[in-house]
């Protein structure tokens, strides 16, 4: 009846009951990490893991509760059972308590003691934690990551580089043995891995800082690509991203492949989540390039810790108390978490859980129960993601562009800074591209042992793609929304399944698709997409408020001759605005191509030569047109004599450009405009 005390006992439940899991979890990566990491030195390469507990509190608590001849004949299993049994031992409440009503007439409770002062346990409390501890004691040890290595793979393959000073390894007879480790044993393990006699390295915090393990040109393996593991990210992602470090350094052969270890218990992404934001922070930092610290290992859904998740999980609070998710009940979503979510009236609390404590809670439910969660929740997020994508609004940070060649039209400076002299400037470029193509070899690799595609052609185009499943969303009632993605050679796109019925897409036979998709490889092969786009580059930061906000991404555009710009791409029908805010006239002749796009998604866009006229979308009769407004009246004859046609409506007259020859219309005009 003691809030304070009551929280502080569920606060040590909550973070004893998340370590051992997160150990659990841990433990059932290992077989398959085992495998993973034979396969890499079978394909000769040198494998590295790096995790955060090594085990050895629980060795020193066990090794001391030893008598000398159960140390002189070793049988013991390290393991974070151990941590769940001890916290069971030292906090289960076995304290027989009193209830008395304080002198503000509120039910309060303390401790009881017999007559001498001791203190009374209840029996029924006592026999329950000892049925516990005994139920546990009966199961089979989960076994620490860092010994599980060491016994399969054998001390003369694995160097650890920890801050163990003991540990258990077994001898030529297969006996257990404890083995000291001096201070000096990490840089004599650090160079057994790096001269290459021993194949696999694993090292901890205490083992990671100021080493490098990166294949060093000096070094007799620096030939020997570094395969990271990431086993156990750890509580804090800046130590997780420090370890990373420790193979990827200046002066190497290879960079490494990172590779994180996760299973598919959808809880476990409270630490991935942990990475990814850090990776996304630590990129921002650097050079103000984002792809510096990701490099696209994440997904903008996997930060659960962004604005997107944010307000995803508010939403889901508010469908919950709604009682419109499936997943769970709120009663139940409180009784199992421990969260108290309304007031005694049943209200929403207007402070509800941050997502840093939802997610410890996730974390330890049942696994139907996570998945179930994190189906509808990432739904969400997915949701709000596919959005922001859509309208150019989602910060991926850099984005690049590789072209074949790049063709500088013009140049047009917007500012230049009065202390420092760096100039933002406005570019407008030809893009000479070739498509990314995705051959047959590669498809069947990712798909061709799936069941669930289904090879699709398209009735009106003749095109192909692949219809594989992909990520539901849901919807603002809670319901999910199964989406497809349809692969094709060039790109992709994801489509609701509820949708792609009433499309052209026509299921065919395999064989078939496999011609049909090899013959649109070939074309793409052949073909160089000529575009041209307006870049603001330069000095940025202190005019990034006078830049068009419709679409916020970085983009890096390089080509194969070394040339590198780093800027916004200013839409078409953004062009005009951008000039007028920095008081210039307009200087940049939009291409036909360029003045449709911008009539279609924007405010329009201004048609050269014609004294202020605008190219514009209008709904006319539940159709959409493209509109030439503000013309001057003696135009009138002479654009309709280009192709354009009149209709007067509501005693005005408007022109507009037919939809199948708007560009050879607009090319016209451009070239020889009215006098």
């Amino acid at each position: 009846m003691n809030a304070m005390a009551k929280g502080s006992a569920l606060s040590r439940f909550e973070s004893a009951k998340q370590r051992f899991f997160s150990q659990v979890l841990i433990a059932m990566k290992m077989p398959t990490i085992v495998r993973a990491i034979e396969e890499e030195l079978a394909a000769g390469h040198v494998a590295v893991v790096q995790l955060t507990s090594t085990a050895e509190a629980i060795l020193e608590r066990r090794l001391a509760g030893l008598s000398p001849h159960e140390r002189a004949n070793l049988a013991i299993d390290v393991s974070p059972l151990d941590t769940l049994i001890d916290y069971l031992k030292t906090a289960f409440p076995t304290r027989q308590m009193r209830a008395f009503r304080s002198s503000d007439g509120a039910m309060r409770s303390e401790p009881m003691h017999d007559g001498d002062g001791n203190a009374v346990l209840c029996q029924e409390a006592v026999e329950a934690r000892d049925n516990l501890v005994e139920s546990l004691c009966s199961m089979p040890p989960v076994p620490a990551a860092l010994d599980f290595l060491i016994a399969h793979f054998g001390t003369d393959t694995v160097a650890e580089v920890t801050g163990r000073t003991r540990r258990v390894v077994i001898d030529g007879q297969g006996r257990q043995k404890l083995e000291r480790r001096s201070t000096s044993s990490n840089i004599a393990e650090t160079d057994a891995f790096m001269s290459g006699r021993k194949p696999i390295l694993v090292f901890s915090e205490a083992g990671g800082t100021g080493r490098s393990y990166h294949a060093d040109l000096d070094c007799p393996t620096a030939h020997k690509r570094r395969i990271h593991f990431l086993l156990e990210p750890g509580w804090r992602a800046d130590i997780a991203i420090q370890g990373l470090g420790r193979t990827h350094r200046t002066y190497q052969w290879k960079p490494p492949v990172f590779r994180p270890v996760t299973t598919n218990c959808k809880g476990e992404r409270r630490f991935i989540s942990t990475i990814a934001r850090r990776l996304d922070t630590l990129g921002a930092l650097t050079r103000g390039q984002r792809q510096t610290g990701g490099q696209n290992l994440f997904d903008p859904a996997d930060n659960l810790e962004s604005s997107y998740a944010r307000e995803a999980l508010t939403q889901w609070y508010h469908l919950l108390h709604a009682g419109k998710l499936a997943s769970v009940d709120l009663e139940n979503f409180q009784i199992i978490t421990g969260l108290k979510l309304v007031d005694e009236n049943g209200t929403l609390l207007d402070k509800l859980p941050p997502i840093q404590r939802w997610l410890n809670r996730i974390l330890a439910l049942r696994i139907a129960t996570q998945d179930a969660i994190f189906e509808e929740y990432m739904g969400l997020i997915q949701a709000r993601v596919d959005a922001a994508r859509e309208a150019g609004t989602l910060d991926l940070g850099v984005e690049a562009i590789r072209a074949e060649r790049i063709v500088q039209l013009s140049e047009q400076v917007l500012r230049k800074d009065p202390v420092s002299g760096a100039e933002t400037r406005l570019l407008r470029l030809e893009l000479h591209l070739k498509p990314r193509v995705t051959g047959w070899a590669r498809l069947d690799k990712i798909w061709g042992a799936s069941s669930d595609v289904q090879y699709l052609r398209n009735s009106r185009s003749g095109r192909v793609a692949l219809c594989v499943p992909s990520w539901s969303i849901t919807d603002e009632d809670g319901r999910p929304v199964k989406m497809m993605e349809l692969v094709r050679p060039t790109g992709s796109n994801r489509i609701q399944l509820a949708g792609l019925g009433h499309t052209n897409w026509e299921e065919i036979d395999r064989d078939s698709f496999r011609s049909l998709w090899e013959s649109e490889v070939g074309e793409a092969l052949d073909k160089v997409d000529i575009e041209t786009i307006s870049v603001a580059t330069g000095l940025l930061l202190p005019v990034w408020n006078k830049l068009p906000q419709d679409d916020v991404r970085v983009w890096r555009i390089d080509d194969a001759a070394g040339t590198s710009i780093l800027g916004r791409i200013v839409m078409p029908g953004a062009i005009e605005k951008l000039e007028s805010a920095f008081g210039l006239t307009s200087s940049i002749v939009l291409t036909p191509d360029e003045l449709i796009e911008a009539a279609r998604h924007g405010d329009g866009a201004l048609l050269p030569g014609l004294h202020g006229a605008r190219l514009v979308s209008a709904m006319v009769n539940d159709s959409r047109r493209l509109e030439i407004r503000d013309f001057r009246p003696q135009d009138r004859e002479w654009l309709k004599a280009r192709g354009a046609f009149s209709e007067v409506i509501a005693y005005k007259t408007r022109l507009f450009l037919p939809a199948g020859k708007a560009d050879e219309i607009l090319t016209t005009i451009i070239a020889e405009p009215p006098q």
